[in-house]
């Protein structure tokens, strides 16, 4: 798999959530992003919508959301379980959750509970990417990856 270009021609369109308020910039020369509403998560590859999903996340927003909004989450959860390929993205490294560096009050061990929960139980890996810029990047990857296996 090649990660500096698309597997075709043209450029891979990305589609950003329309829900999604901190949307990230990808690399032109690869992709092109559009905003519509998707059944679930944040990103995901046009045309690949129902099987394919990224949910992003910051610290806060995840220790939040798996503490305090797990039913809803739970729900969203279950959606992107019967995806081909879909993960949950954590804008910060593992250390800061260990070392408790987020709001919200909630013990390390709760926050890395709830994350491995979403691993075990739903089988949708979460991937600590340590800060925003190496998440969007690797968004990318992982979209362009999928498109390359399963697109057009």
């Amino acid at each position: 798999m090649t990660l500096l270009s698309p597997s075709k021609d043209s450029l891979v369109t990305l589609v950003i959530d329309t829900r999604e308020q901190e949307q990230y910039s990808f690399d032109p020369r690869l992709a092109v992003a559009v905003r519509r509403a998707l059944p679930a998560g944040d990103y995901s590859v046009a045309g690949m919508e129902t099987f394919v999903a990224v949910e992003r996340k910051t610290l806060d927003d995840f220790v939040s959301t798996v503490i305090h909004s797990r039913a809803r989450f739970r729900r969203e959860l279950r959606k992107l379980a019967e995806y081909r390929a879909a993960c949950v993205v954590v804008e910060s490294g593992l250390a800061e959750v260990l070392q408790g560096r987020y709001r919200g009050g909630a013990h390390p061990n709760a926050v890395l509970g709830s994350a491995l929960s979403l691993i075990l139980d739903f089988r949708i890996p979460v991937f600590f990417c340590g800060n925003r810029q190496a998440a969007c990047h690797f968004v990318q990857s992982y979209l362009l990856g999928a498109h390359e296996r399963w697109g057009e």
